[in-house]
């Protein structure tokens, strides 16, 4: 009788909507980072000792190296870096302080878990990038062109945007549901970084022919911009539907 009386009382309990959950979840990490400063501050000094390391590496080849041939490539390949490094981070603390355990022990539906966490991980690497890029595109795109391209004018910095935005969109989904399966793993990093290429590799590859295509202004360049946009925002979409699907699975191994 006192478990059917028990019963009745949680029936009648209001369910909190998936949207309240969603809201709180985001709004415990944003607040926790907001207070420690630890996933942006240490993506933002990565981002920028890689853009120190381009430097020295690139700072013998020369004037007639070109370096805009490279600069999707290296610019992505600093964003992938800095945001398995950023992703890790952000499992990691709480898996470490048992939060991770506390919010599967509450009432929250698991796929708004990975919502919120992707959403927070979108938000912060966002943030990185609008320091880390400005300064990589100075550096080695608007500082390159009048000694190697000066007939050539680069596309719109919007467009640019629009491509990190998509990679990143794809990282922040993709890359929530891979550091939660590392995260339980002996060598975290390590078993990130397998999973994360191979998964990705479509993903970036496109990125950077629409990168490339931009920064180069190559003949045809918006044509060849917006069928890569396409491909990357198909893959996006498949990618992050199957991650929101199988979280509750990984969440429960």
């Amino acid at each position: 009788m006192f478990l059917d009386m028990s019963t009745a009382k949680m029936d009648i309990l209001p369910k909190i909507s998936g949207w309240r959950q969603y809201k709180a979840i985001l709004r415990k990490d944003i607040a926790q980072e907001l207070r420690t400063k630890e996933m942006v501050t240490s993506m933002g000094l990565y981002g920028i000792l890689v853009l120190v390391i381009y430097y020295i590496a690139l700072s013998q080849t020369g004037t007639g190296f070109d370096v805009t041939a490279i600069a999707a490539g290296l610019l992505l390949l600093m964003i992938v870096f800095t945001s398995m490094l950023g992703l890790n981070r952000s499992l990691i603390h709480e898996h470490d302080q048992g939060q991770l355990e506390a919010l599967l022990l509450a009432p929250i539906d698991r796929p708004i878990i990975f919502l919120a966490k992707a959403t927070t991980n979108l938000l912060f690497l966002l943030i990185v990038q609008l320091v880390v890029v400005p300064l990589f595109y100075v550096m080695y795109v608007v500082g390159a062109l009048p000694v190697q391209l000066g007939h050539i004018t680069p596309g719109p910095w919007w467009m640019i945007a629009i491509a990190l935005l998509l990679g990143t969109i794809g990282i922040a989904g993709v890359g929530t549901l891979l550091a939660t399966i590392s995260v339980n793993t002996t060598g975290r990093d390590f078993i990130l970084a397998v999973l994360f290429i191979p998964v990705m590799y479509p993903l970036l590859l496109v990125l950077v022919a629409a990168l490339n295509a931009v920064i180069t202004g190559c003949p045809n360049f918006y044509t060849t911009f917006w069928q890569m946009c396409a491909a990357a925002t198909i893959y996006n979409a498949i990618l992050i539907a199957a991650a929101f699907v199988l979280y509750d699975f990984i969440l429960g191994v």
